[in-house]
């Protein structure tokens, strides 16, 4: 299995490279070249924004994210349990040494190396109209800053890379900037994207939905504010609202199903950023075959991201039978699982189901980096913490009563939890828990009242959750490369 993961890991998104003009088509790889030889044309340049978008489709963002949002909260369960890494993640034991923490710092840094690369070189493309020039500078900073936030969301303060292409030590080994610095950085970038992006780009939704908009850039300002040490809320209200009312007419679903169906339309009006893969191709998504049971995958060992009683007792608790069913699916299998089947083999156990066809590790299930559900949420988030309008109740009963959930029936000072419960039961399995929990001082209460038994100790996980866990260690392979890194403390 490692070894096809190792294999797949460089997919190329074919969408993306379709959105530019044909003749790029035919361009040799640009791994093939040096960036001294590489960057003479509109050509050349458009191959280079291609390869800033394909950062996208590394192992983070296929199924990392699921790992650090999903497994790392109260939503799931690691899985198999000599899978030491992930395993580290469910029970909130990582080390500096854990090789999937050193695998995410790299992938992020490497697209944000090719964004640098793209903005070094393109002041030099003379057959580059500047009205391209200024909308593929756009693109390129809404997608460094797209990559900076994961950063900082995970290790606090990392050090802000400008510049690529350089051997010099003094530029390359240098400190870590502090966690409002990258923050402002990330906002920076984000405010240059949204002045020089569109609303739509032409070829439909199949470019829209894959490309960063003015919708995109909005959305993540909104999420950035949320996140942010200040946590501006006034700014989250703003953004979102320039998503909601943008000219790109994103409309949530009538239904949630069709969110999520099988061969379903990704790229639907409520999508804004969406990771784009090809079924039965190398463009396929092998995500899902971590997932999903043996029934769809077609083989027998187990899987990855076991939803957790806690958020099974969740949409129970609310009668939301919709988005349960559609999120989680269950299954009788041939392993003991210490959470469901020791006692009785026959138990069913649950598997994340958001994305439903695995397809011999080339699913055509693509990934939802942004949707509108979440951004509504996010702004009733806001309405909450500040205490305006009606706190945000008329979004929560949107979104449930899509679901086919009644209104809400919490107080006004209730409806930040409520908001918070509406995010969890909508956005489960999509990467979001943790930082959610994070941003409302929620997180260690969260973990450390968690009741999670173990049927083969028969004793509760003792998560020992602290604020040292809140981020992750600096990588100890970064720390050995570069000395001017401090790692985080508690590590």
């Amino acid at each position: 299995m490692k070894t096809i993961k190792i294999l797949l890991r460089t997919i190329i998104v074919f969408s993306l490279i379709q959105s530019c003009s044909d003749e790029f088509l035919d361009l040799k790889p640009i791994t093939n070249s040096t960036t001294g030889n590489t960057f003479n044309s509109a050509d050349d340049i458009e191959a280079a924004l291609v390869s800033v978008y394909n950062s996208l489709h590394n192992e983070f963002y296929i199924w990392d994210n699921i790992l650090m949002g999903d497994v790392r909260s109260d939503n799931c369960y690691a899985g198999p349990p000599d899978d030491v890494d992930i395993w580290a993640y469910d029970q909130l034991k990582i080390t500096p040494n854990n090789a999937r923490i050193f695998n995410n710092w790299r992938a992020f840094y490497l697209g944000i190396a090719r964004a640098n690369t793209v903005l070094d070189k393109i002041e030099d493309i003379a057959d580059l109209s500047s009205t391209r020039k200024s909308e593929i500078i756009a693109e390129v900073k809404f997608l460094r800053a797209f990559y900076y936030f994961d950063l900082v969301k995970q290790y606090g303060g990392v050090p802000i890379v400008k510049k690529t292409g350089t051997a010099d030590i003094s530029k390359t080994q240098i400190p870590r900037n502090t966690v409002e610095e990258v923050y402002a950085f990330i906002i920076e970038d984000l405010t240059a994207a949204e002045a020089g992006l569109p609303d739509n780009y032409e070829g439909g939704s199949n470019v829209n939905k894959a490309r960063a908009t003015k919708g995109t850039a909005n959305a993540l300002l909104a999420k950035v504010w949320a996140q942010h040490p200040s946590h501006n809320y006034e700014k989250v209200i703003e953004h979102a609202d320039r998503v909601i009312n943008s000219p790109a007419g994103y409309q949530l679903l009538s239904t949630y199903s069709p969110l999520f169906s099988v061969g379903g339309n990704y790229n639907n009006s409520e999508a804004i950023f969406v990771s784009q893969f090809i079924k039965g191709t190398p463009q396929g998504n092998w995500g899902p075959q971590l997932f999903l049971p043996p029934s769809i995958s077609n083989d027998s060992w187990r899987k990855y991201g076991t939803p957790s009683k806690d958020l099974i007792n969740a949409y129970d608790s609310q009668s939301d039978l919709e988005r349960k069913n559609q999120n989680i699916i269950f299954e009788s299998v041939q392993w003991v699982d210490e959470y469901y089947n020791v006692n009785s083999p026959s138990t069913p156990v649950p598997f994340a189901y958001k994305q439903k066809e695995a397809n011999g590790w080339n699913s055509g299930d693509h990934i939802y980096f942004l949707r509108l559900a979440d951004i509504l949420l996010l702004k009733a988030e806001a309405m909450a913490h500040l205490e305006i309008g009606d706190r945000g109740r008329s979004i929560v009963n949107q979104i449930r009563n899509r679901a086919g959930l009644s209104n809400t029936t919490a107080t006004d000072n209730e409806m930040l939890n409520a908001v918070l419960l509406e995010r969890r039961l909508e956005l489960a399995l999509e990467g979001h828990r943790w930082d959610d929990l994070v941003r409302n001082n929620m997180i260690i209460q969260t973990m450390n009242n968690l009741q999670e038994l173990n049927l083969i100790t028969n004793e509760y996980v003792n998560y020992d959750m602290n604020e040292n866990k809140i981020l992750l260690p600096i990588p100890l392979n970064e720390i050995d490369r570069n000395p001017e890194l401090e790692q985080n403390p508690g590590y």
